[in-house]
């Protein structure tokens, strides 16, 4: 999707007259030459996807390395009896967090966004949401202003570990939750802005270092640091805290930060945690099993 951004969007919306999410459906239907309906119907399969990777979570199942698996029903669990520091919207965002990056790994069927290593956090945030009695439009929509935050990331700056870390992955992925919440409570095209800014500067330099090279650990938890920051960013936005930062400088600002990081530390599991003895044990087992 070509959108070199955020400003444009914001331009393009015209003084706020057009909503932040009309803006990317036009954007996708130009440079598609679909029909509104047909662009809405497949971001509606986008949707369902999400769904489908919640809904079919087995805790049972366990990852290659066998590291990960079954923490999502951990926290259902716990949230269940009452013993939760926070509310059930956050405990459920948590475990859905967990349960859609333990699908991942276990290579089931999830919805990149924008990559695999970050596939929990939008659902994660949206899901509990919908379960709530939220509208699936309003949900579409706030999935079309994830999409267009997520576009203006890729042009300007990255989305893949292996390019800028996991500030690319799950900052990213967070930045588009904050801004798709920021836009479902009726927040500005200013706000989700603002929204989107704060999400990447907490998350700004964060590290890609898998043990082993498998999108498993640290990964899957990184998913719920990733959700709760973006829910932390929204509310902030839609409280009238503003990011001193422009959101564009923001994001060029990582894109920096990731061509600076040492290869170390972008997904090639020589550096970070995936080189702890523990790590390293992880991997020598994984090319035993291998060989």
């Amino acid at each position: 999707m070509a959108l070199e951004s955020m400003q444009e969007i914001f331009d393009k919306t015209t003084g706020g007259e057009k909503p932040f999410w009309r803006v990317i459906l036009e954007t996708d239907m130009d440079e598609r030459e679909v029909t509104e309906a047909e662009s809405m119907e497949r971001m509606r399969v986008t949707w369902k996807a999400m769904l489908e990777s919640v809904e079919t979570y087995q805790a049972d199942r366990r990852s290659v390395s066998g590291l990960v698996g079954g923490d999502g029903e951990r926290m259902r669990v716990y949230g269940a009896a009452g013993q939760s520091l926070s509310g059930p919207y956050l405990q459920e965002v948590i475990a859905t967090a967990l349960s859609v990056g333990e699908s991942n790994a276990c290579m089931c069927k999830i919805v990149a966004a924008p990559t695999a290593g970050a596939c929990g956090v939008l659902p994660a945030v949206l899901v509990p949401l919908f379960h709530a009695g939220a509208a699936e439009e309003e949900i579409l929509r706030a999935l079309y202003v994830a999409s267009g935050i997520g576009a203006v990331i890729a042009f300007r700056a990255c989305i893949a570990g292996a390019a800028g870390g996991c500030q690319a992955e799950i900052g990213s992925a967070s930045a588009m939750a904050a801004g798709a919440l920021t836009a479902l409570r009726g927040g500005t095209s200013g706000q989700i802005g603002h929204a989107v800014a704060m999400a990447l500067k907490n998350l700004m330099g964060l590290v890609c270092d898998p043990v082993a090279g498998l999108v498993e650990v640290p990964c899957v938890k990184r998913n719920v640091v990733g959700a709760v920051n973006a829910i932390s960013c929204a509310d902030m936005a839609l409280a009238g805290i503003e990011s001193r930062i422009p959101v564009d400088q923001v994001i060029d600002c990582m894109g920096d930060v990731g061509r600076r990081m040492p290869v170390e530390f972008r997904e090639t599991a020589l550096g970070g945690l995936a080189v702890t003895p523990f790590g390293l044990k992880v991997k020598e087992q994984m090319q035993e099993n291998n060989a």
